[in-house]
């Protein structure tokens, strides 16, 4: 059996909860997600996955121009015309089903 070594991190509880919840559906243990981790950096010579900052910024209301609030205002409606837009309702009942388990 090959040596190890322990890791300590702390992390936010939610977002170990949300992983754990993940992993244990693929059946792998945090601990070898984290050596599957570790194994890519190695083999990649950094991390395994694309990091930057987003170029989509939120939306802020204040910093919106009377056009760009009005432009935006019409992109909803479109989207309320072609039918892309999804119910608050229909949203919370899918978060239910696929994260409470």
């Amino acid at each position: 059996m090959a040596k190890t070594s322990n890791v300590f991190a702390r992390v936010e509880p939610e977002i170990k909860k949300q992983a754990e919840m993940v992993l244990d559906k693929l059946g792998i243990s945090m601990s070898n997600a984290i050596n599957i981790f570790l194994r890519q950096v190695v083999q990649q010579n950094g991390l395994p996955f694309d990091v930057k900052v987003s170029g989509n910024k939120p939306l802020v209301y204040g910093d919106l121009t009377t056009e760009q609030f009005n432009e935006e205002i019409e992109k909803g409606l479109a989207d309320l015309a072609t039918g892309r837009v999804v119910s608050a309702q229909s949203v919370a009942e899918r978060m239910r089903r696929e994260y409470d388990g």
